[in-house]
């Protein structure tokens, strides 16, 4: 049973609607209780770190979503903003965030001395994705194939080998990062088409 949480940011539904088109069971988790029966989560995200972080600590989730992420290692699934969530904190805000990854949500910056000027921020729109590493999310996903981006953050990770893909962007940005059961993609699956869908089959396979 996937378990898609909803604390006030991200398009529930626009996932919910996906695993019904796979007939894969799922349930929107906005209360403690709602975790019953969930072997899976996914933690989705729009707008400001900070904001996100407010809300998810202040809708009473934030103990049980940690407990089964840390201690019963259910397999999650941190989406934009749901992913920079998963790391130490943010260069956008000032609270701190979940903890899970050892990483720092940072602007993309860009070098002078590869553009001639900034590419525009946020970066929004269709981009391919380079892969690093085998990961279980990657499964029939090929790095030529693109993906909805919507970000002018990006996780950077202290440890290298938990990113399983990048994109580019003028810069290069962490795209799909995995460390045991904690996964997370910057990219928006649910508005991703074709390779959307294999990632979130994928997902729920896990």
């Amino acid at each position: 049973m996937i378990g898609i949480l909803d604390y006030g940011v991200g398009n529930v539904q626009a996932f919910g609607n996906l695993y019904s088109e796979l007939s894969i069971p799922w349930k929107v988790v906005s209360n403690v209780s709602d975790f019953d029966h969930v072997t899976h989560i996914i933690l989705p995200g729009v707008g400001s770190f900070d904001y996100a972080m407010t809300l998810l600590d202040e809708s009473g989730l934030r103990k049980r979503l940690d407990h089964l992420v840390l201690n019963v290692k259910i397999p999650v699934l941190g989406v934009c903003i749901g992913m920079q969530m998963m790391g130490k904190k943010s260069e956008e805000g000032q609270l701190s965030g979940l903890g899970w990854l050892d990483a720092t949500s940072r602007r993309i910056e860009f070098n002078p001395e590869d553009h001639l000027k900034a590419l525009p921020l946020p970066h929004m729109g269709w981009n391919t994705i380079k892969i690093r590493k085998p990961s279980s999310l990657l499964k029939d996903i090929q790095a030529n194939e693109y993906f909805y981006f919507l970000h002018s953050y990006f996780l950077s990770c202290n440890d290298r080998n938990i990113i399983m893909a990048e994109a580019k962007y003028g810069a290069t940005v962490t795209s799909l990062v995995q460390q045991e059961n904690i996964y997370g993609i910057q990219q928006h699956p649910e508005k991703s088409h074709d390779a959307g869908i294999k990632l979130l089959r994928n997902f729920a396979s896990i």
